[in-house]
């Protein structure tokens, strides 16, 4: 084997993803070790780490996000957020804000970031898995009548990308927001396939940068970690494909805001993303790492769910 040839993956051989990573044993075991002390030392310029101690302070300061964009989006200033189903908790506490506080949305913007694709079509409404269903769900239709944003407003991906691609010209993402899965995505970025041009090395972060919103087929480990968080481990009800806002959408936003619960990605996943970004070591393999190149990107974590990754048996 040559010795610059990258690693296999030791969990899906016929992709790239962060097990063929060769940081270094020192280097892991020293991201294995981190604390919230030694992750909150971690911020620089361009890159913002924080904790929150409950849950409830977590959560609303992720609903507060989609609050102080909104109250900024006027006629001659559409602005808006795009926004994660997953998590979802900040939902309802965003549709209870914005009728409390009687806040007027006619002029603010929300784009969902994915969506499920079942052959070849986004998944409709009324799946039981739909994120547009959960966004409706658990916040839309929650929010006052007067108040709500036209439906025009509200920018779903579909398989045929051109009108969610056409709606970034006409209003400005202020903060796209998101989670982090076991793959170390955001949205549905995943990790190139090791294949064609990318057999022996994965695309470069430059290429990365310029995928726009597409349909692309999921890493196995996003396949596991939903099929565990959505219906209890039944992989087949998981589908295969979604169609996800692109790193190139990601780039015209001001800012990216990733929150960690720690349900979505493991103790390790958590810290060895931060320490990536934090310290300018941008690799596909690892697409949340790619972020390293964009001018303003926040993490907040909720403290208790960052873990250890000490051993125990069980």
């Amino acid at each position: 084997m040559n010795k610059n040839m990258r690693k296999i993956s030791s969990i899906a051989p016929d992709w790239w993803d962060y097990t063929t990573l060769d940081l270094g044993s020192k280097i892991t075991d020293q991201i294995a070790r981190m604390t919230p002390a030694d992750m909150i030392k971690l911020s620089r310029p361009g890159f913002e780490v924080v904790f929150y101690n409950t849950i409830e302070e977590f959560y609303l300061a992720e609903a507060l996000e989609y609050i102080t964009t909104w109250k900024k989006a006027t006629a001659d200033y559409p602005v808006g957020i795009c926004g994660p189903i997953g998590p979802t908790e900040q939902l309802p506490l965003v549709a209870r804000l914005v009728n409390e506080l009687q806040i007027s949305l006619k002029h603010a913007h929300f784009w969902s970031m994915d969506e499920w694709v079942v052959d070849g079509k986004e998944v409709s409404a009324n799946h039981s898995l739909s994120f547009k269903k959960a966004f409706n769900d658990l916040c839309y239709s929650r929010i006052d009548k007067k108040l709500a944003m036209p439906e025009e407003n509200i920018h779903f991906p579909q398989a045929d990308t051109s009108k969610f691609i056409e709606s970034w010209k006409h209003a400005r993402c202020l903060i796209m927001q998101g989670g982090q899965g076991d793959v170390k995505h955001w949205a549905f970025n995943e990790p190139p396939k090791r294949e064609g041009a990318y057999k022996e090395n994965p695309q470069t972060v430059e290429e990365y940068k310029k995928l726009p919103t597409r349909v692309l087929d999921l890493h196995p480990i996003t396949i596991q970690q939903n099929s565990r968080l959505h219906c209890g481990g039944n992989v087949p009800l998981i589908p295969t494909q979604a169609v996800t806002v692109g790193p190139k959408e990601t780039w015209e936003t001001d800012q990216v805001s990733i929150w960690h619960a720690g349900a979505h990605d493991n103790p390790f996943g958590q810290r060895l993303t931060t320490y990536m970004i934090s310290n300018n070591i941008p690799d596909t393999s690892v697409p949340m790492s790619v972020l390293a190149d964009h001018p303003n990107v926040k993490f907040n974590f909720y403290a208790p769910g960052l873990g250890t990754c000490s051993v125990e048996m069980h």
